[in-house]
């Protein structure tokens, strides 16, 4: 049982006033106790979630905004964000958690799957949209989640009937379970047996995923 340390929600609000080299390089072992507790907290959420899953890489994203193209030129980020990626090719898809104050969700799906990988999907849906809608607003999925959310086009993809009954699936561009949690929450010492709960409910939906983009639309295997 464990909760991240209300101390990290101190820290990002003092760095959000005083976002700069200065005020970071001052307070680098704040910081890098905190980002070490959060490497545990995650290695122990993959831990747990390994015994019925497979992730194989567990990644905390670097402190240090690219600011390249931004007008905002603050170089650090106020959060911290962790993926969990599941062992590719068989398994597709993968977890995400981002603790921010007043701002931390968890969240699962494709973001921005490439144009092969959509079709797939699109092409799946179309054929036989009951499969997915039956396992994405099941009791257990839609009691724990949001909705599942991702941008769209306007009216229909390309070689697309707009009228088929599973258009409002087939329109999206991306497949994503977002649930957000307030600072109550995720310093709770049962966060983290929560987020793996959340995780573990969403799995059905990331097997499916896998399952059609491992196979052709016959069914046979891709991999």
């Amino acid at each position: 049982m464990q909760g991240i340390n209300k101390n990290i929600f101190d820290y990002f609000n003092e760095l959000k006033i005083n976002n700069n080299r200065d005020w970071f390089n001052k307070n680098k072992e704040r910081f890098l106790e905190h980002q070490e507790e959060v490497k545990d907290f995650s290695s122990e959420i993959q831990i747990k979630l390994n015994k019925q899953d497979d992730i194989d890489k567990v990644k905390v994203f670097r402190i240090y905004r690219d600011v390249r193209f931004s007008k905002d030129k603050t170089p650090y980020k106020t959060h911290f964000g962790v993926s969990f990626n599941r062992n590719k090719p068989y398994l597709r898809g993968g977890y995400y958690i981002h603790i921010q104050p007043d701002s931390s969700f968890i969240a699962t799906g494709f973001w921005n799957p490439n144009k092969e990988d959509l079709l797939r999907i699109r092409k799946e849906i179309e054929v036989d949209g009951e499969e997915l809608e039956k396992i994405i607003n099941s009791k257990k999925i839609k009691t724990l989640w949001a909705p599942i959310k991702g941008d769209e086009v306007k009216t229909s993809p390309k070689g697309f009937d707009k009228d088929h009954p599973h258009i409002e699936l087939i329109k999206k561009k991306q497949y994503v379970f977002i649930k957000n949690f307030d600072n109550k929450e995720v310093v709770n010492k049962e966060f983290q047996n929560n987020v793996v709960k959340h995780f573990e409910t969403i799995r059905p939906f990331l097997d499916y995923m896998s399952s059609v983009l491992t196979t052709n639309m016959d069914g046979e295997s891709i991999i």
